[in-house]
């Protein structure tokens, strides 16, 4: 891809006798934006209207997804679990207090389908967000002050050891309370 960008530039520049320019430029999106996921559990699912059912997840889209929310980021939006169930047009609500923070699919011009299920039987719907890359930890921060006093999510890698085999190790704790707390001088 880089090569194909700077032979075109080349090229241009030389037809129209120009010298050709420095190049400054970034493309972490496309080289490590599958190296990031985060993933939310569905807290309650709550009907708004007759057409309009919410899933809240565990944490909150504005803090640990902020381009979702500042730029209208898209990002690949999968189940992790009941996958075999039905599916049914969702919007997803993040639980702070803030009335913009939810995952805006208006706004991305795309509908949010994703798996029913009895909230009162079964283990929590866990949700991914992939290809977040770095930024959306980077730009969010870890062990700040968030937006409406929420903690940094835990952080896990997952890799393969020398056999193929896949392994997680916890990389860093949930923020605690106490952790900010401190941060504020208490």
């Amino acid at each position: 891809m880089i090569n194909e960008l700077i032979s075109n530039i080349k090229e241009v520049c030389m037809e129209e006798g120009i010298d050709e320019p420095d190049i400054y430029t970034e493309f972490g999106k496309y080289t490590v934006g599958e190296s990031g996921a985060i993933i939310f559990s569905v807290l309650e699912q709550k009907q708004q209207n007759d057409s309009e059912l919410w899933y809240l997840i565990d944490n909150s889209l504005m803090n640990t997804i902020p381009d979702a929310w500042s730029i209208f980021e898209k990002f690949i939006l999968l189940p992790v679990n009941k996958w075999h169930n039905e599916y049914s047009r969702v919007s997803i609500g993040g639980i702070s207090c803030d009335h913009s923070d939810y995952y805006n699919s208006e706004d991305l011009n795309q509908e949010i389908f994703l798996p029913t299920y009895d909230s009162e039987k079964e283990e929590p719907l866990y949700l991914g967000f992939f290809h977040t890359g770095a930024y959306q930890d980077a730009i969010s921060g870890y062990g700040g002050i968030k937006h409406c006093l929420i903690p940094s999510p835990k952080s896990v890698i997952i890799d393969r050891d020398d056999k193929g085999n896949i392994v997680d190790r916890l990389y860093r704790d949930e923020q605690t309370v106490e952790q900010m707390l401190k941060i504020l001088g208490y």
